[in-house]
């Protein structure tokens, strides 16, 4: 099909004025507003708008929802592998959550189940919880609802290594989380 001048529309850009070829009108509404910050932070006249809390004297869960405080319905923590009925941890180590995960901060390495009841378990099974965006991709795509993340926000580690979450400590956040309210 042959194309013609009706295909093609023009859009001219009306020309700007003196005021905006220069932008200085815009830069000080920046200014102003960044001004209008300063002062409110120093001055303390606009204390609404503050979402710092002091932790952890304060903790968000104790805040209420429309003052920063925590929606419990929602909040994204730390990982937990879950148990089966017979206390065995529940992943079938089919390796979607590694492959979901676009952080790859998780790390299967998977072996022939002694079990009837599934084909694989995980022999390793590592997060690394420094390089997770805890996005919440790996628990949607476990076919058996094996990775969960929990509420709970407060993980502390001294190096690196203590926060490589491993097959045993992630099975221990399941332990000491199992009471808790599901998400």
């Amino acid at each position: 099909m042959p194309v013609t001048d009706f295909d093609t529309v023009n859009v001219d850009l009306p020309p700007m004025t003196a005021a905006e070829s220069f932008f200085l009108p815009e830069v000080f509404k920046g200014l102003g507003t960044t001004l209008r910050h300063i002062v409110g932070a120093v001055g303390g006249s606009s204390r609404k708008g503050n979402r710092a809390m002091e932790y952890p004297e304060q903790r968000r869960e104790d805040m209420p929802v429309e003052e920063g405080g925590m929606n419990l319905g929602n909040y994204r923590g730390v990982h937990r592998l879950n148990r089966d009925e017979d206390g065995r941890v529940r992943c079938v180590a089919c390796f979607m959550c590694a492959t979901a995960c676009p952080a790859n901060c998780i790390h299967i390495e998977g072996k022939e189940s002694p079990w009837d009841d599934r084909e694989k378990y995980p022999v390793k099974f590592d997060l690394d919880e420094l390089r997770c965006i805890f996005c919440g991709m790996c628990e949607e795509a476990c076919p058996v609802d094996a990775i969960e993340l929990t509420q709970t926000y407060d993980i502390v580690g001294m190096s690196r290594q203590e926060m490589i979450f491993d097959k045993e400590k992630l099975l221990a956040v399941y332990d000491a989380t199992v009471q808790d309210k599901p998400m």
